[in-house]
């Protein structure tokens, strides 16, 4: 945990509380108006990350959360400033050092994992920036003239002297499709968090928020032979993970599929020692048809690493997880498995202390042919149309083609309701928030569309990474494993959405061809099939949810009889999920705020 504290009205910090919870405390300022604070230093994986208190001349100071990319090109570029030591420059103190160098424009040197907040004791202002995607959170809240930011949703909320109000649209979304629809709001109304990509600058005149990057592709790029496209993706993909590798064994969460078995691959390829690379793969024995169990073994013994197989069946619903006090910084599904999540988190941990997890190529490798082939015709580019209408004939194939006449032949699926506002939200908390407007924004194009990739460019500006992420940052407060996002590197993140979608994002052919020879065939001839089922809905069905609070916080969302009437139908299984988590985060919260006041 890190926080900054900033009074902006000129008077000293109170970091009493700070100090006796054991934390480093570091006053900074003229008018001793700035404290860092920051956790005590300790072994785990996240350790590697944690800047601690770090400072430049007594002028720079930083504290944070830091795994940058790219860091031999920015040690380059700051080379005169670093001199001959720079190999032992920690990430934290290149960041101060491109502060020194760049000011302001700094950030937009900075890439890979990191939140954080830098005193300028010069201009008497903190500066706080979170990464391009999120992966690292950020929250910030206002209070008499104090300004609070942190790592730590719960610590802020404790410290800031704010008021405990919920936001309402918060928990509405997060009712109606299990995450916020907004990047900066919070369960608490008070505290907002710092969308990805941006900076937060705070000085006596205020607080300015800022956006220093945006996802751009513009044309598509092209090399003059198709081996040119496989070695870049495999020559980025080393640079993504010489930045992302421990020092001794890295675990990959592995399932059958083409993504994570190329991130195995290249994780053997970029270490050289297939003995320091180890695998999980948890698979479901209750479906006949889940075969990752079968795939994933077939990778492992190619790739001659150790693979774990964990049979997920019972690990799905903790019956108990009402009665365990899992306390959380905001709702979350999560809580139903926590239990369980805890036992495999900590057994990984035995194995490999940083994780890496394939998530991105489905997305940036979206098969856009339609968007494409309009957007050539749009440039009057008919060479490369003739070569993309060619290329998309002979990778599709004859087997291909038989898949497609299969699908046009079969009845059309419904359309999905997933996003219709659910039936016991509260009628007046729908009017108040707008829920059915908010839901029906789901899915609509952004503006300006992308000509080319829209569906996988508007992707990535989607909320849903911020709980992918929230759900990681959950994991990794089980116990002492850090996750890395190797796909989501920038450099591999901007390459795969530069490719032209025909033919490399059909079935993801750069994978498949990057991998040809460094993976078995049945793997990279595997395709892709949607999950049949849900695990959950065995033991719910054995176990049922535990009962809603009667009289408590829950009925002002939710009309609470309603809910409880009926089984659960399946495709609503998610969403009353998010109502009882709800319920059982509001009573630990009423809990918490009672301790705190006869703490107090």
């Amino acid at each position: 945990m890190f926080a900054a504290i900033f009074n902006t009205d000129g008077g000293p910090v109170d970091c009493r509380a700070a100090i006796a919870a054991g934390h480093d405390v570091e006053i900074l300022g003229g008018r001793r108006q700035v404290a860092f604070v920051s956790s005590k230093a300790d072994t785990s994986p996240a350790a590697a990350e944690a800047s601690g208190i770090r400072h430049l001349g007594g002028r720079y100071w930083i504290v944070g959360r830091l795994r940058l990319d790219g860091r031999g090109d920015l040690r380059s570029r700051l080379s005169d400033r670093l001199g001959s030591g720079s190999a032992d420059v920690s990430d934290a103190e290149l960041c101060l050092h491109a502060y020194a160098a760049w000011g302001d424009g700094f950030v937009d040197r900075l890439a890979g994992d990191f939140c954080f907040a830098l005193w300028d004791g010069d201009r008497n202002r903190l500066i706080s920036a979170r990464d391009q995607l999120g992966v690292r959170p950020l929250f910030h809240a206002e209070a008499g003239g104090t300004q609070f930011v942190g790592d730590s949703l719960d610590w802020i909320v404790a410290q800031a002297p704010v008021a405990r109000d919920l936001d309402e649209a918060w928990i509405a979304d997060f009712l109606s499709v299990g995450h916020c629809l907004e990047f900066d709001r919070t369960v608490y109304r008070h505290v907002r968090r710092l969308a990805p990509a941006h900076v937060l600058t705070i000085s006596d005149a205020g607080a300015t928020v800022r956006r220093y990057w945006r996802l751009e592709i513009r044309e598509p790029l092209y090399f003059g032979n198709r081996r040119a496209y496989t070695e870049r993706f495999l020559d980025l993909m080393a640079q993504s993970m010489a930045d992302r590798l421990p020092p001794g064994r890295v675990g990959i969460s592995m399932s059958g599929g083409l993504d994570s078995t190329t991130l195995a691959a290249s994780a053997v390829r970029a270490i050289g020692d297939p003995a320091r690379v180890v695998a999980e793969c948890t698979h479901l024995e209750t479906f006949e048809e889940d075969q990752e169990k079968h795939f994933s073994s077939l990778a492992a013994r190619h790739l001659g690493i150790e693979l774990r197989l964990v049979a997920a069946d019972g690990l799905a619903y903790d019956p108990q997880w009402r009665q365990r006090s899992t306390r959380t910084a905001e709702p979350t599904a999560a809580v139903i498995t926590t239990h369980f999540d805890r036992a495999l988190i900590h057994d990984r941990a035995a194995r490999a202390g940083v994780w890496l997890y394939g998530e991105g190529p489905d997305n940036a490798l979206a098969f856009e042919r339609n968007a494409y082939l309009s957007w050539l015709v749009d440039q009057r580019d008919w060479r490369r149309l003739g070569e993309a209408v060619l290329l998309y004939f002979q990778a599709k194939g004859l087997t291909g083609w038989f898949e497609t006449f299969g699908r046009y032949a079969g009845r059309r699926q419904l359309p999905d309701d997933s996003f219709a506002v659910p039936p016991w939200l509260d009628r007046a908390l729908v009017d108040r928030v707008g829920v059915e407007e908010r839901l029906r924004g789901i899915g609509s194009e952004v503006t300006p569309r992308h000509p080319w990739h829209p569906r996988a460019m508007a992707s990535f500006n989607d909320p849903v990474w911020q709980q992918l992420f929230a759900d990681f940052n959950h994991e990794e407060s089980l116990g002492p494993i850090i996750w890395r996002h190797p796909f989501l590197d920038l450099r591999v993140l901007e390459f795969m959405l530069s490719v032209p979608p025909v033919p490399w994002a059909r079935r993801k052919l750069l994978l498949r061809e990057a991998m040809h020879g460094r993976l078995p065939d049945e793997v990279l001839a595997r395709t892709k099939t949607a999950a049949r089922g849900s695990a959950i809905a065995r033991p719910l069905r054995t176990h049922g949810l535990p009962a809603l609070s009667r009289g408590g916080k829950l009925g002002a969302y939710v009309d609470v009889q309603t809910l409880a009437l009926g089984a659960p139908a399946a495709n609503d299984l998610d969403r009353i999920i998010a109502a009882h988590a709800l319920d059982y985060w509001l009573e630990q919260d009423a809990l918490s705020v009672a301790l705190a006041g006869r703490e107090l």
